[in-house]
């Protein structure tokens, strides 16, 4: 990530089982998927930890004029450490993902990233290359997707839910296929990331109701199926999850979740 104390990450192509790891004394984590995905990971617990002089020397470094203004300009620490780290992520994806598929070498601070300003998708983030983005982060992480695309991601500390938050969760009570068995099976946090990264491919976040994203399936692989409410439809047309890749794990005490095309 930087000249100051950061090693270069090295870049692999694997399979999403063999894709993650949340090791967070590793500054940057890069890995292309098999297939169309560029994922990759900046430990916001390393930045907080390296101090403000480091911190300013990879501002520096990766981020525009403007971005360094804008980092400065929020008003909480947590925040701050947050929008860096995901910033980094979504840089150094894009750079990766500009080298695998069009041998293009782009620095960092050449990445311009820009969120959508309103509606029902304000706040999606997108990038002035030929490439579709998403971000999630969680405690400890920022983990950022590239693909060819519209994909969602999603990165939730595995912990306890409040109950009512549990009992919205809760697979269908009596249910008996197969299927359902699967989601039966899945931590609460699984389940929760699976509808976020589904809500954040189309670009709503939660500005639409979890519970329209009802889970249907969630295999051994990985793999889970979803279909689209009622009030989901009313906003896209793809509302059948069987038109989508979809892929959630616990990854060394996270869950994480990938909806693409």
């Amino acid at each position: 990530m930087s000249t100051v104390t950061t090693p270069s990450a090295s870049v692999t192509v694997t399979g999403l089982d063999d894709c993650l790891t949340l090791d967070p004394a590793r500054p940057l984590y890069v890995r292309h998927v098999r297939g169309p995905l560029t994922l990759s990971v900046v430990s916001i617990a390393w930045l907080r930890a390296i101090g403000d002089r480091a911190r300013t020397a990879l501002e520096c470094r990766h981020l525009s004029d403007a971005e360094s203004v804008r980092v400065r300009q929020l008003p909480l620490p947590k925040r701050r450490l947050e929008w860096l780290a995901g910033r980094l992520a979504l840089k150094h994806g894009v750079c990766a993902y500009q080298r695998r598929h069009f041998d293009a070498r782009t620095g960092t601070r050449d990445v311009h990233i820009s969120t959508v300003a309103d509606g029902l998708r304000a706040g999606r983030p997108w990038v002035d290359f030929p490439v579709e983005v998403g971000l999630s982060h969680s405690a400890d992480f920022a983990v950022a997707a590239c693909g060819p695309r519209a994909v969602g991601i999603d990165v939730e500390r595995t912990r306890r839910m409040p109950p009512m938050l549990a009992q919205l969760l809760a697979p269908t009570p009596g249910a008996t296929d197969t299927e359902s068995v699967g989601v039966a099976a899945m931590p609460l946090s699984l389940r929760w990331a699976c509808k976020e990264a589904v809500l954040k491919h189309f670009g709503f976040g939660l500005r639409v109701d979890p519970q329209e994203v009802e889970l249907t399936g969630w295999r051994p692989d990985g793999r889970f199926s979803w279909r689209a409410g009622p009030g989901l439809r009313r906003h896209v047309s793809q509302g059948d999850g069987r038109r989508f890749d979809s892929w959630a794990r616990e990854v060394d005490g996270y869950c994480v979740a990938l909806v693409w095309r």
